[in-house]
C-alpha cells in the first residue's frame, strides 16, 4: 500500500464583508469563523493515473488538474472524499476542499504547503480570503480586502481563538443552494453600492466592539455587534437575494435561532446555511434538538465549538476517523 496523505478541513463560517465600496484601494474584506462540524475528510495516495472517488469527487478532481497545470506536473494520484461540507450552502465547501486536494498534492509532490501557495495554485481567495484563512488557523479571522488588481489572497489582519465555553448550531436547511463561481461573480457585478456610512459603520462595529468582545469573551457584546453587521451587510446584499436573509427557512430558521436564545445569529455567505451561538454545551445541545425539530425534511443541524486550529493534516494513518 503507497503512503496516504489525510487532510481534514473544516467548515467555514461567513459573517459579513467590510467594504464594497473600495474608497481607500481595497475591497472586500470580510470576518468568519472555522467550525468542525461540517468537515471534510481527504486522503490521497499515489496511484497510476489521476483519479477520485467519493462525494464532490469531479470538483476534486478539477482542483486536481488546476494544482498540476499551476506547477506543470504530470499528477499521478488517487483521491477518496470520506466526508465532504455540504456545496453551495455558505459553508465554504470549495474553497476547503480546493486547499485540501492542494495540500494533500503538495505534501506527496514535495511542493511549497503554505497557504498563501496553495491558494494560488488552485485560485481561490479570489474575493473572500476568510475560507483560506481558516483553513490555515481556525478560530475566528479577520481579512483587509482586495487591492486593486492585486492577485494576492486578501491580507489576514486578526486571528482571536474562541472561548472554549462557546458553542455554535448551524443548520444547512434544504434550501436554495448559496451562489458561487459565475453566479456569485455576476451577482456582486449587480450590487448597488452601498453608502459610506453603512460602510464605516461596520468597520466601527467590528474594530471597537467585535474584535474586543471576543477578546474578553464577552458572548452579549459579540453577539449584538454580529448580528448589527449582519443587519448592514444583509441589506448590501438584499435587492440580489431577496432580503437581508435569503428568502423561505433560512430567514425563517435566523429569527426562530434567536427567539430561541441564541445570541450571535445569522446566515453564512449567500446560506442557506445560518448560524447560531450560545455560551455553553447544555444550551447549545438543546437549542441542536429544538431546531431539528423544526427544520425541513433534507436539512442538517451540526452542535459544536469553533475550531481551535485549521486544517489537520497527517500520514499513513491505520484507521479512518468517522
Amino acid at each position: 500500500m503507497s503512503e496516504a496523505v489525510f487532510v481534514e478541513a473544516p467548515a467555514r463560517l461567513h459573517f459579513g464583508v467590510l467594504d464594497l465600496r473600495g474608497d481607500l484601494g481595497r475591497r472586500f474584506g470580510g470576518i468568519g469563523a472555522a467550525v468542525p462540524a461540517p468537515s471534510l475528510l481527504l486522503e490521497a495516495r499515489r496511484a497510476a493515473a489521476l483519479k477520485a472517488e467519493g462525494p464532490d469527487a469531479a470538483r476534486a478532481l478539477e482542483f486536481a488538474r488546476r494544482f498540476a497545470r499551476h506547477h506543470g506536473l504530470d499528477l499521478r494520484l488517487h483521491f477518496c472524499l470520506h466526508r465532504s461540507i455540504p456545496p453551495h450552502a455558505g459553508l465554504g465547501s470549495g474553497t476547503q476542499l480546493a486547499l485540501a486536494v492542494a495540500r494533500a498534492s503538495a505534501e506527496l509532490c514535495g511542493l511549497p504547503t503554505d497557504v498563501m501557495s496553495l491558494a494560488h495554485a488552485v485560485d481561490r481567495g479570489r474575493r473572500s480570503g476568510v475560507g483560506t484563512w481558516t483553513f490555515a488557523y481556525g478560530g475566528f479571522v479577520l481579512e483587509g480586502g482586495r487591492a486593486a488588481g492585486g492577485e494576492r489572497v486578501a491580507p489576514l489582519l486578526a486571528r482571536l481563538p474562541f472561548p472554549d465555553a462557546w458553542r455554535c448550531v448551524v443548520v444547512v436547511p434544504r434550501g436554495k443552494p448559496g451562489l458561487a463561481g459565475d453566479d456569485e461573480a455576476a451577482a456582486f457585478a449587480r450590487l448597488p453600492t452601498p453608502g459610506a456610512r453603512d460602510v464605516e459603520r461596520v468597520a466601527h462595529l467590528v474594530l471597537m466592539q467585535l474584535l474586543p468582545a471576543l477578546a474578553e469573551a464577552d458572548l452579549a457584546g459579540f453577539g449584538a455587534a454580529l448580528g448589527e453587521v449582519q443587519r448592514i451587510t444583509g441589506g448590501w446584499f438584499a435587492p440580489v437575494q431577496g432580503g437581508v436573509f435569503a428568502p423561505g427557512e433560512t430567514g425563517e430558521l435566523v429569527e426562530r435561532l434567536r427567539a430561541w436564545g441564541a445570541v450571535g445569529v445569522g446566515q453564512s455567505s449567500w446560506g442557506p446555511a445560518v448560524y447560531g451561538i450560545v455560551g455553553d454545551r447544555g444550551t447549545a445541545q438543546a437549542l441542536a434538538e429544538r431546531v431539528r425539530g423544526a427544520v425541513g425534511a433534507g436539512g442538517f443541524v451540526y452542535e459544536g465549538g469553533f475550531s481551535v486550529g485549521g486544517a489537520r493534516v497527517w500520514r499513513d494513518s491505520a484507521a479512518v476517523p468517522s
